[in-house]
């Protein structure tokens, strides 16, 4: 299918759009995946030579739901690490987290708990790129405009009726901006 679109369309990127969970290419990888198999294959997926870039998903809210934000937090440090690690090293690809945040459905949800995740989330993210082996980019799901809480899944993010986390996501996006001209800068 890669190679199909791929000859309607050479100038665009292409990625799969999974959830990055690990199978049978290299079983030593399943313990990273959240307890449970569905069936895809993360490094497989990925060989895939029209493939441009990974990504995954991270929702350890809904993976490990009966575990508290400590742990979840520790799942979601080591599923971008290893990740992260896998792109670089064996796929040779950069790597996006194409989906993240926690839902404010569940019990215990607060603005503050998600714009610490995502200060968290973002810091790491910040770590691994220093190491070299980092994570290019980053989507949280899912920003929504004004008027659109009917379609919200629990993941929206209404900007401007959350002024503080409006100004994580907009620091972050600065940083980023910032990292991005600099790497420029070393090219010229």
């Amino acid at each position: 299918m890669a190679s199909f679109v791929k000859s309607l369309d050479n100038k665009h990127l292409l990625e799969i759009g999974m959830e990055g969970f690990y199978g049978d290419s290299m079983p030593e990888k399943k313990v990273n995946n959240p307890g449970y198999q569905v069936g895809t294959d993360f490094i497989t997926n990925n060989l895939i030579k029209e493939i441009d870039f990974t990504t995954i998903h991270a929702y350890p809210d809904i993976w490990l739901s009966g575990q508290n934000d400590s742990a979840q937090m520790a799942f979601m440090q080591r599923w971008m690490e290893t990740h992260s690690i896998d792109s670089n090293r064996i796929l040779k690809k950069p790597l996006v987290l194409a989906e993240f945040r926690k839902s404010n459905k569940y019990s215990g949800h607060s603005l503050g708990a998600r714009d610490q995740y995502l200060i968290t989330v973002y810091e790491s993210m910040n770590k691994f790129e220093r190491t070299g082996e980092g994570i290019g980019s980053s989507l949280v799901w899912q920003l929504m405009g004004e008027g659109m809480d009917s379609y919200g899944d629990g993941y929206g993010i209404i900007l401007s009726q959350h002024a503080s986390t409006r100004g994580v996501i907009s620091a972050e996006s600065h940083k980023m901006t910032t990292f991005g001209l600099m790497l420029l800068g070393r090219k010229h």
